[in-house]
């Protein structure tokens, strides 16, 4: 299910594919690794698939507001991620197969700036590309629609209001429809 609204610009898209790979089913509302059918997908071939799943929580942990510089550091050293010059234009070459392609896409989004757009919804934990204006994003969706239907933003104003009107006086849960 890719929503364009919520869609990375180029390769970090692939990384946001992955960091969906786990979530939060509106069904169940109980988390959920699909990892393996992710994996299958993309052939991550079997001997990489631990090391892909490792990046893909370490990335997560991340966008959810872990420390990037430590996080990415330490996965430029696993993967032996290295610069490369040619043809006028800054590449990267590198020893860690599949996890070392989707570093990249993390380096290449540091260096542009989209990186820190990725985010992840604090109901459902999809992650997202925030494509407005100011960064400011903070919901997968806030209409019907987000990942299996879901509005997080609009069920969270709904909380945050009937929160409020609980805690005015004279306006309990006595006689509320």
């Amino acid at each position: 299910m890719v929503n364009a609204a919520q869609e990375a610009p180029g390769a970090l898209e692939s990384v946001r594919e992955l960091l969906n790979s786990w979530l939060i089913p509106n069904d169940t509302r109980r988390p959920d690794d699909r990892f393996d059918a992710w994996a299958a997908a993309h052939a991550v071939p079997a001997v990489e698939r631990d090391t892909v799943r490792a990046l893909r929580d370490d990335l997560r942990a991340v966008v959810d507001g872990g420390d990037p510089d430590a996080v990415v550091n330490r996965w430029i050293e696993r993967t032996g991620v290295r610069p490369r010059v040619g043809g006028g234009a800054l590449g990267f070459q590198h020893d860690g197969g599949i996890a070392g392609d989707l570093l990249i896409s993390v380096l290449a989004a540091v260096g542009d700036g989209t990186w820190r757009r990725l985010k992840t919804c604090p109901d459902c934990r999809w992650a997202f590309y925030d494509h407005t204006r100011n960064g400011s994003k903070r919901w997968c969706l806030m209409t019907a629609g987000g990942p299996g239907g879901r509005s997080c933003g609009s069920i969270a104003k709904v909380r945050a209001y009937r929160a409020r009107q609980a805690s005015v006086p004279g306006r309990g849960s006595a006689g509320a429809g």
